[in-house]
């Protein structure tokens, strides 16, 4: 072949590398690529995706808040929730028949001015030196005040006792609301209702000590006053 055959050639090589070359450079990080006439962007789609992330997790984060507080909204419930176990007016009833037991004490009275009324007349002064008559019918009464202050004690110490039944079955009652409380409200309200027991176990204790005392001091009183009632007939039988 002469050289004027080889140059068309020639010239075609170049012309074929030169159309192959642009196809064969490196791609560029934001390409885009087209899929049936969609434009698909990897970058863009990248960023997308992360954006989507973020707002997941921010809805998750309001997600948590939300039942956390409905949680502490539920609590709050549970702790104002009130008792519904209440033994206050069986306490009261049992104060109550107590305070009748007292208040049904016979001829002298839970009363200062009472009692001063009745050792004026029959205990101390000229009621020990009256005549033999005055001085026969202040003992009978003595005698009787005593009788009764004794009968009295009796019946306080007959009801203290039958309120220990119904101490127990409220105390039970109490201990097992207290137990199965759900909020901070119920127990300290149960709590308080076993103080009231206390309070009401104290309140008939005291009432026991009181008629106890009451008719020990009556009759230690009426010892006392027969006494002197004996020295003032011993001093009248020497006088005579």
């Amino acid at each position: 072949m002469t050289r004027m055959d080889l140059r068309p050639a020639v010239l075609a090589g170049v012309l074929a590398a030169t159309a192959i070359a642009p196809v064969a450079a490196p791609m560029p990080a934001y390409a885009q690529f087209g899929f049936g006439g969609i434009v698909y962007d990897p970058t863009n789609y990248a960023q997308n995706v992360l954006t989507a992330a973020r707002s997941l997790q921010q809805i998750n984060n309001q997600i948590q808040q939300i039942q956390q507080q409905a949680t502490s909204l539920i609590n709050e419930a549970k702790n104002l929730a009130s008792l519904p176990f209440s033994q206050l007016q069986q306490l009261q009833q049992q104060v109550q028949r107590t305070q009748q037991f007292l208040g049904q004490a016979q001829r002298i009275a839970y009363d200062v001015q009472n009692i001063q009324q009745a050792f004026t007349s029959r205990y101390t002064g000229s009621a020990l030196t009256g005549t033999q008559a005055q001085m026969v019918a202040n003992a009978n009464a003595r005698w009787q005040d005593s009788v009764g202050a004794f009968e009295d004690s009796l019946k306080v110490q007959a009801g203290v006792v039958g309120n220990i039944d119904g101490a127990r079955t409220t105390m039970t009652g109490l201990v097992s609301a207290s137990q199965s409380a759900t909020g901070a409200l119920q127990a300290a309200q149960a709590g308080n209702q076993l103080l009231a027991l206390q309070s009401q176990q104290l309140a008939d204790l005291t009432a026991a000590v009181a008629a106890q005392g009451r008719a020990q001091a009556l009759e230690s009183a009426r010892h006392t006053a027969e006494e002197a009632e004996g020295r003032e007939r011993f001093r009248r039988f020497m006088g005579n």
